[in-house]
């Protein structure tokens, strides 16, 4: 007679690849039913986009087949909760499991397209996903969503009035884009963007997210501090191009979330624009930017690479025309995102269960 115990027993021999310790040790097996030799049970991946769920499937089966029985029919339900690491008191976006910047030492290296294409791979892996607009300055996710000329709603949550956010293609959206003219420049001093900013915080619905994913202004500034002073940043994702000017000033960026005063953990970096394929030339790369130089600051500074995004004529039209390429028609351009956003949630699964949470800044000097 199949017991409980051996399965859990079994099972605590299957490791997690990414975190290092059994699933039994890290409760991530649920529901164990058996029925004879039927045996049936749960395992709770740390992210719906986990590469590994094949390999930990099967580990599961070989482990009981041969340290229980060989007998055993055994099927494995796989699912997923995101973890989280927040420890803040959530008083602010409570339901926001992780909280991910995507930033960029200098503007014009496509850091708003990863932004939304990021987001938007997320949530195709059967995640909860919210992307804010925080270029202030030069907000993009009107025009990359098609939802120019739109306006949120408004909605009462407990007696407080609250922005309800846009929903398109399965993620909440908002930016200021969404709230002005956009014909109006927008003419603020730091402080009045910083405030924009905490509104956008405080005062939208979010609601239940896995991830909300923030595209952050260019460069090292106002916006930036007034964020990691407001919530606890779960890490950042650097984005980059090949060229050794957007290098120097993604080092910067870096240096920035790595400092001991913010100490935000760097989740990768993104090398877009990495080489030009024309579509009639697909297995063609050519270097207009320089050959690797992400790959290669990542290396320098030990921190994850995430992958390379080509500089295709698609992604361009798809961002102009209100349709990102994850839900496009390039198929190669999805794998490219779809690969940086499956690791992007490995790392963040990695960092919650291994590195101390990250602080709310409350002094900055």
């Amino acid at each position: 007679m199949i017991t409980t115990e051996q399965i859990l027993q079994a099972l605590s021999n299957v490791e997690e690849p990414d975190l290092g310790k059994d699933l039994v040790t890290l409760n991530m097996v649920k529901d164990v039913e058996i029925d004879g030799n039927k045996v049936k049970f749960t395992v709770v991946l740390t992210t719906p986009a986990c590469p590994l769920k094949d390999l930990i499937r099967n580990a599961c089966v070989n482990a009981i087949h041969h340290l229980v029985s060989k007998e055993a029919e055994v099927h494995v339900n796989m699912t997923a909760n995101v973890n989280s690491n927040r420890k803040d008191g959530r008083s602010i976006l409570p339901n926001v499991k992780n909280i991910i910047v995507v930033a960029s030492g200098k503007g014009g290296v496509g850091k708003s397209t990863v932004a939304a294409n990021l987001a938007l791979a997320l949530a195709e892996g059967g995640a909860k996903v919210g992307l804010m607009d925080a270029d202030i300055y030069g907000p993009s996710v009107p025009i990359m969503f098609g939802v120019r000329g739109e306006r949120p709603l408004m909605t009462t949550v407990e007696g407080k009035g609250m922005i309800v956010p846009l929903e398109k293609h399965g993620i909440k959206l908002m930016s200021i884009g969404l709230l002005i003219d956009e014909k109006q420049a927008v003419v603020w001093r730091g402080p009045m963007a910083s405030s924009a900013l905490k509104q956008f915080i405080t005062d939208v619905n979010w609601g239940e997210l896995d991830y909300l994913v923030i595209d952050m202004p260019p460069g090292t500034g106002d916006i930036h501090l007034t964020l990691v002073q407001t919530v606890p940043v779960t890490g950042a994702v650097m984005v980059t191009t090949p060229q050794d000017v957007a290098l120097a000033d993604a080092k910067k960026g870096i240096a920035m979330f790595g400092g001991s005063q913010i100490n935000v953990p760097i989740i990768g970096l993104v090398e877009n624009m990495a080489y030009f394929t024309p579509a009639e030339l697909p297995e063609n790369k050519y270097y207009i930017f320089g050959k690797e130089g992400g790959k290669r600051l990542a290396q320098q500074l030990e921190i994850p690479f995430l992958g390379q995004i080509p500089l295709v004529q698609s992604i361009r039209e798809g961002g102009d025309d209100g349709v990102p390429a994850m839900v496009g028609g390039d198929d190669v351009t999805k794998l490219a995102f779809m690969g940086i956003a499956s690791t992007a949630a490995r790392n963040i699964a990695m960092r919650n269960a291994n590195v101390a949470p990250t602080r709310i800044v409350e002094v900055f000097v």
